[in-house]
């Protein structure tokens, strides 16, 4: 039966090669692309709207099921340059290197001259990023240049507001915020954009709040006091706020909960006002089914807040279990887009898995392997659920099939790190096995001119840590000089620039690097 599965996986819309066909997308892998689209924005005077994705991510889906498809999208992209970095074509790390984009998705426009305007948020309402887009559109300034000038309390626009409170804090990777974190930046705008003659409306300062409150835990960003709680209790009251702010609330209301409350008595009042208005929002149908998804784990999240995150069994309500499997069920039954199946699938299975719903998870997983253009990202949930729940062998079989299964460089060094990691915390005893994934991945780095660029030198920093662990008491010494040996290999051929050739040597540890270089003894 898995044979058949996974024969039968791969088809589907999702393998497009370009986001959406009625768009006329410029793909690029290498700076001559670049060069080539920003010479086409200047000679027609338009901006570059950058989207960087991947195929198995299922943000990247949604926004191909929620925004790319529209023709009202299409209609407007006559008005920018659209440019489609594929994560795993080769040159594709270097080049988010240049831009700094390092997660899936992340939608840049830019000027013709290459400066930045605003990064837009992909989990934002389509209709949402349209307006933003347009705003983009009619010009303006540069976000470092806005956020300069909000930071230091100079008046703005309200246009200008409005793409700040609605900039991609998530995917900036010290961009725009050069370093800073997005919780004290957000701390900073909330109250700026409140001052009277700062040029925000009223919409845009609340938005403020709300992103400062979500970005604000474990002692960053601000501290809630009454004023900011009972601004968010108005906006949880009523359903037109509600709506207008469902991005926040369905993707951090958590969060949110988390940083509202400091006493289990105070988090619980939250949670009661947070859950009529996030089931308003699962209710919506003008939301896509991703976003209600969203709306639903986010229920289910806040009614296990004060157990701890690895409780398998949390005791929810009934009634929440009922409504989640007629969602998962429908999700399952309805969904005939490819790149919506591979958005909302994967959530649904978080969601039964935060439940405690688990041989359920793991049916709707095994169910969809055969529909999903990505199987392998369905086969890394598997495993992640049998290393939940202790069966080691079975997750280990299935990080297995998922890293054999990926496709692409950046995403096997991805997956194979993530399977390398399984092995030395499930069976570091298998040294054979941990020996011979590592070996694979170095062979695969060597074929990568992007191995030490950006998502790819993150999986190959997390494969050195592995190892590291796995040879923390130095019982695989020689092993771990052995596969020295092959990195070195590997290493000769990175650029030496901005020091990736040494961050290559140095994966291991300087002590087995230092080994690995030393000159052998005569004789």
């Amino acid at each position: 039966m898995l044979s058949a599965l996974l024969l039968a996986a791969g088809a589907g819309p999702a393998s497009a090669a370009v986001p959406s066909p009625q768009v006329a997308w410029l793909s690029a892998a290498a700076p001559a692309d670049i060069d080539r689209a920003f010479a086409q924005a200047r000679s027609g005077h338009k901006p570059v709207l950058l989207y960087w994705g991947a195929t198995w991510c299922p943000p990247c889906n949604q926004l191909k099921a929620t925004l790319f498809n529209r023709q009202d999208f299409a209609a407007l992209s006559r008005s920018f340059v659209a440019v489609h970095v594929d994560g795993d074509r080769p040159g594709a790390q270097k080049l988010g290197q240049q831009f700094k984009v390092n997660g899936y998705p992340t939608l840049v426009l830019l000027k013709p001259d290459g400066a930045e305007l605003t990064r837009l948020p992909g989990e934002a309402d389509a209709e949402q990023v349209m307006a933003l887009l347009r705003l983009g559109l009619a010009g303006g300034r540069p976000f470092k240049a806005v956020l300069a000038d909000a930071r230091a309390g100079k008046p703005l626009a309200a246009a200008e507001w409005r793409l700040l409170a609605f900039y991609s804090f998530e995917t900036d990777d010290s961009q725009g915020l050069a370093g800073t974190d997005a919780a004290g930046v957000l701390a900073e705008l909330a109250p700026a954009a409140d001052k009277p003659g700062s040029g925000a409306d009223a919409e845009t300062r609340t938005r403020l709040w709300l992103k400062a409150v979500a970005a604000s835990d474990d002692g960053k960003g601000l501290k809630a006091d009454e004023p900011i709680r009972e601004r968010v209790r108005q906006v949880l009251a009523d359903p037109a706020q509600t709506r207008a702010f469902a991005d926040i609330l369905v993707n951090a209301a958590p969060e949110m909960v988390r940083a509202l409350g400091d006493t289990p008595a105070q988090r619980q009042a939250f949670v009661e006002r947070f859950e009529p208005a996030l089931k308003r929002l699962q209710g919506d149908a003008g939301l896509s089914r991703g976003d209600r998804m969203s709306a639903l784990i986010s229920r289910i999240d806040l009614a296990r807040i004060e157990l701890p995150r690895s409780e398998l069994n949390p005791p929810l309500p009934p009634a929440l279990q009922r409504e989640l499997r007629e969602e998962v069920a429908a999700a399952d039954r309805d969904i005939s887009d490819g790149y919506e199946r591979q958005a909302v699938i994967p959530s649904a299975a978080h969601a039964l898995q935060r439940a405690g719903l688990w041989p359920e998870a793991e049916s709707l997983l095994l169910r969809n392997l055969a529909r999903s253009p990505a199987p392998y990202y369905l086969m890394s949930q598997l495993g992640g659920q049998y290393r939940k729940l202790g069966r080691k062998d079975e997750a280990l079989r299935w990080y297995a099939q998922a890293f054999d299964r990926s496709q692409g460089p950046a995403t096997r060094l991805q997956w194979g790190a993530g399977y390398l990691q399984a092995l030395v915390d499930l069976a570091p005893g298998d040294a054979a096995r941990i020996e011979a994934v590592a070996g694979q991945l170095f062979a695969e780095a060597a074929a990568d001119g992007g191995a030490f660029y950006k998502r790819s030198a993150a999986s190959m920093r997390r494969v050195g840590r592995s190892l590291q662990t796995w040879n923390q008491d130095g019982s695989h010494a020689v092993a771990v000089k052995r596969l020295q040996a092959r990195l070195d290999g590997v290493c000769v051929k990175v650029d030496a620039a901005e020091g990736r050739r040494a961050a290559c040597r140095s994966l291991l540890g300087a002590a087995a690097a230092a080994g690995a270089a030393a000159p052998k003894p005569a004789g």
